[in-house]
């Protein structure tokens, strides 16, 4: 027991070493005396409050932190309807800078950025909202200045938080998202972005490359392979019976498949439904004739889903008649077009 403490106090002698004092301080304006700033980080999902910050009677405010990791949190006004600055700060980090209520369009202005990187790259994409949203116009050149503002600071930890703008263009993006990645993850193998983004790369099955077999049960318990189609064009359908978008989608995917199937075009239908009924039940409702349904039912956690790296639905993979992936994520006119083309060939 004796030695057991004396571990215990040669832990809290070095802690000391490892947890570092990190603040952040500034001026906040455009807003009434008394005014205070809410601190949320994110728990279980969600972003829960967990300080409050006064604001003294010239504007100064500050936040301190003992750590020894980056912290992540966001910032908003208490008892104002606003959207929040997010905020990445490092170890040892005496990061200034002030803050303006803009109440033409409920946001938060940042200015003067000192000693971060990552909060002068936040000020240049907070600037960027603010200029959209003054100028709705330029709603449309927004992405390609998010990208080369990303570009260029790909080794701050911001840049994997803030990629994920794209996360429902991933594909289109692929190559975005690896530059940040590459450049991240030697210094921050551990955060909670990285690891993100890491996977969204490392699970990218690339195009031109050959499709992994998907061997799960049908409704009636029997194996289908994806590889027992070789030879037809087809479509890795990943949906649920309770995605609404999947749901919206079908019609239009029994049209492509009753319009192309005896030209060669099948359909591999992968559920990540984990109930049964609710499974055949949708099939049923929603016309879904084509034999190859498969589901192991277990969701997420679909042997399928994560061979493929799903982590949304309706996700698509459209592999070519020697098994190679042609393309991912085709829904709507854009399958139709691809549909068009191969099979004007």
């Amino acid at each position: 027991m004796k030695r057991l403490a004396i571990l215990a106090l040669a832990m809290v002698a070095l802690m000391p070493c490892y947890a570092q004092k990190t603040s952040l301080s500034g001026i906040l304006g455009g807003v009434s005396e008394g005014a205070r700033l809410i601190v949320s980080e994110a728990q279980g999902g969600r972003l829960v409050p967990v300080d409050t910050v006064d604001v003294d009677a010239r504007g100064h405010y500050k936040i301190e932190r003992q750590t020894a990791d980056e912290v992540f949190f966001t910032l908003s006004l208490a008892r104002v309807q606003c959207q929040p600055l997010h905020v990445i700060l490092l170890p040892r980090e005496k990061v200034t800078m002030d803050i303006t209520y803009r109440a033409d369009y409920g946001m938060l202005q940042l200015t003067n950025v000192k000693g971060s990187e990552n909060m002068k790259m936040y000020q240049e994409y907070n600037a960027l909202a603010l200029d959209m949203a003054a100028n709705p116009s330029k709603q449309q050149s927004l992405p390609t200045e998010m990208e080369n503002l990303i570009r260029r600071y790909s080794g701050e930890l911001m840049s994997a938080f803030l990629v994920t703008f794209f996360e429902s263009a991933f594909d289109q993006y692929y190559d975005l998202y690896k530059t940040v990645r590459d450049a991240t993850k030697p210094n921050y193998p551990n955060n909670e972005f990285v690891k993100h983004v890491d996977q969204k790369v490392s699970s990218v099955i690339a195009i031109g490359s050959e499709a992994p077999d998907i061997v799960l049960p049908d409704p009636e318990g029997k194996d289908r392979r994806l590889s027992d189609l070789r030879g037809k064009v087809v479509l890795i359908d990943f949906w649920a019976s309770w995605c609404r978008p999947c749901r919206a989608e079908n019609p239009n995917v029994v049209r492509l498949y009753h319009t192309y199937k005896d030209k060669g075009f099948e359909i591999f239908s992968v559920s990540l439904d984990n109930k049964r009924d609710a499974w055949l039940n949708a099939i049923q409702a929603d016309g879904l004739v084509w034999p190859n349904h498969v589901s192991d039912l277990r969701g997420w956690s679909s042997a399928g889903g994560r061979l493929y790296g799903i982590m949304s639905i309706p996700a698509t993979v459209l592999v070519d008649r020697e098994g190679r992936v042609l393309a991912r994520n085709l829904r709507g006119q854009q399958l139709e077009q691809k549909l068009k083309e191969i099979f004007a060939q």
